[in-house]
């Protein structure tokens, strides 16, 4: 065995059994203390570094030897031969050597159930390449080693799974435990992530794809939360929720927002944000994820997915009040899919905000992302916003019925709160497009609105002031609904009332689906979002032709969720270009103050495009 490693001269008189005989015997003779062919054998393996031909040879040998007698690998006596397989990088070697080390770290594994967390491990660190691999990824010659490591990373993965029954839950460990934190290097949480999504798509998909996603989803959130409200500012707080975002948009672009190498484009008033390092991970990982998404969809696969998505969300991201983004992982799935998957979303919603067994917080924050949901989405129709309205005002309407008397009691009554404002706050996106249908129009004119809204508990009076002016504007010239009297709200965005119902959490302020404000995947949720600037007031309809005041029923029955378009009063967005500006995004105003009153006088808002996003207690 020395002649063999000391001279590679000597390796074509030896064959491949008397070179496996040789490496058994060294192999046993570390038991009798005898370790210089051993170590020989680990001095060949740890040449990874312009290896020839002659060294190449070699090392295959050696390994696929190894491979023959790994039932004579002992886990105390070969801890430093242990250490070696496990130490080598798939990406230093070539085709070959990368089989015969596959070859046996799956040999290995299956020998005893002592090696299959360490041959896991080893196969998940190949996940990510050497540092010094990371730059060349998106190259030609990049891709083409990532395609042949990875290749054979997850068939050696799958050839595990099968002779070990346990592997699968290991791996599922081991795979969390490695995730890239939200302080590495962009290009290793990408093609971690993406091994991720090949392990929830591929061969081993039935058996820990779940796992996959709901560690996906995490990482999201992850990254998400540490996109700090300091730098999300206002420059006015005391303005409601909808007139800032049409200002927003009016707002010329500061030429020190742009870096230098970013090419010059034409802004629309809006700032893009480049300096947020974690902010341009997260927007990279949720194109891979809006692209997987897009693959399942494609393959028939999508309604599988997004019930696991489904899971995820009730138990991280419903709760999660400072996430500001990875909630349109569900809007875009939504999207892709608006009759199973949009269903799907809709029914757990109306479930979790109805059901008592849920805590209060729970509730509002369903109802929340609710009203978000059937406010922003493009591709819902009238009919179903309308179906889903009456249910939400059908509880809100019991609720009222039942309570032998009321007053204002923002803690007690947070959650009739909660859900009266998601009905303002959808009417004030869909009043007029469902005004359009004659049939629509008597359903929602039929509704209890006006005595849920004038109940003891008053809810014009707790909910968001702004919201509260903007739908009793809407209602009253659509003469739908009317308040004697007239709310002074001085432009206000909240009131003392509306923080008391909304609690620590700030649910009073929860939107959850606002206008999108990363970058890159911005294209995937643009076409199918509703922004307020798209959305027409019910105050200009006298203005508009008489051809278009009404919708003929047959016309409205066409309009399903099936086809995922309605007669829409929306303008079309022509700004292809993303500039959402991340540090306009609203945040809990200071000095407010709410009043009732009489003004002749009063000046109606205009809401804009982006409600505000969760709210963190650091912004109170």
């Amino acid at each position: 065995m020395g002649g063999v490693a000391d001279g590679h001269a000597e390796m074509g008189d030896v064959s491949d059994y008397e070179l496996s005989h040789h490496v058994r015997e060294a192999l046993k003779s570390v038991l009798l203390g005898d370790t210089d062919e051993y170590d020989q054998i680990i001095g060949n393996m740890h040449h990874n570094v312009h290896l020839v031909p002659d060294e190449v040879a070699m090392l295959v040998t050696i390994l696929r030897a190894l491979s023959g007698a790994v039932s004579y690998i002992d886990v105390v006596h070969h801890r430093s031969l242990l250490s070696s397989i496990c130490g080598m990088s798939l990406w230093n070697y070539g085709p070959d050597v990368m089989d015969a080390l596959v070859e046996l770290v799956v040999a290995l594994a299956s020998s005893s159930g002592k090696y299959v967390d360490l041959c896991l491990d080893m196969l998940v660190s190949n996940f990510i390449p050497p540092y010094n691999f990371l730059e060349i990824l998106k190259q030609p010659r990049g891709l083409a080693k990532k395609d042949q490591v990875l290749t054979r990373v997850h068939s050696a993965l799958k050839g595990i799974a099968d002779l070990v029954p346990l592997a699968p839950s290991r791996l599922e460990q081991i795979v969390r435990e490695r995730v890239p934190n939200v302080f590495s290097k962009e290009a290793q949480m990408v093609v971690y992530v993406e091994n991720m999504l090949m392990l929830e798509s591929g061969d081993m998909g039935e058996l820990v794809g779940n796992a996959m996603l709901f560690e996906l989803v995490n990482r999201l959130i992850d990254l998400d939360v540490e996109i700090g409200w300091d730098e999300i500012l206002l420059d006015d707080p005391s303005k409601g929720i909808f007139e800032m975002e049409l200002e927003d948009m009016a707002r010329p672009v500061d030429e020190t927002e742009i870096e230098m190498d970013e090419p010059q484009r034409e802004y629309s008033g809006r700032k893009v944000l480049w300096g947020n390092v974690v902010a341009q991970k997260l927007d990279t990982l949720m194109v891979l994820t809006f692209d997987h998404l897009q693959s399942c969809f494609k393959n028939g696969r999508l309604v599988q997915v997004f019930e696991v998505l489904l899971q995820s969300f009730q138990s991280t991201v419903l709760n999660a009040y400072k996430s500001k983004f990875a909630q349109f992982v569900m809007f875009y799935a939504c999207s892709l899919d608006p009759e199973d998957c949009g269903t799907l979303f809709v029914s757990r919603l109306v479930e979790i905000f109805k059901s008592t067994i849920y805590p209060q917080d729970w509730r509002m924050s369903a109802v929340a992302y609710l009203a978000s949901y059937l406010s922003r989405a493009k591709f819902l129709s009238a009919s179903y916003v309308t179906i889903i309205l009456e249910s939400l005002v059908d509880w809100c309407s019991k609720y009222c019925e039942n309570l032998s008397s009321g007053e204002i009691n923002p803690k007690v009554h947070r959650v009739f709160y909660a859900g009266c404002q998601a009905i303002m706050y959808v009417l004030c996106f869909r009043m007029r497009s469902i005004l359009a249908f004659p049939r629509l129009k008597s359903q929602l004119c039929n509704m209890p609105l006006e005595t849920i809204l004038k109940h003891a508990l008053n809810p014009l009076e707790v909910c968001l002031p702004s919201i509260v002016e903007e739908f009793l504007s809407r209602a009253k010239a659509a003469g739908l609904f009317h308040v004697e009297g007239i709310f002074v709200f001085h432009d206000l965005l909240e009131s003392e009332l509306s923080r008391a119902f909304g609690g620590f959490e700030r649910l009073d302020l929860f939107f959850p689906f606002d206008p999108y404000l990363l970058k890159k995947s911005d294209s995937f949720i643009r076409p199918n979002f509703i922004y307020w600037s798209m959305v027409r007031t019910t105050y200009d309809d006298e203005e508009e032709d008489d051809d278009e005041e009404g919708i003929s029923d047959e016309d409205e029955a066409t309009d399903g969720v099936s086809n995922g378009r309605e007669p829409m009063s929306y303008e079309d967005d022509d700004d292809d270009d993303f500039d959402m500006n991340l540090s306009k995004m609203s945040i809990t105003p200071r000095n407010n103050t709410f009043m009732f009153g009489n003004q002749e006088d009063n000046q109606r808002m205009r809401m804009p495009s982006r409600i505000r996003p969760s709210t963190s207690p650091e912004s109170l």
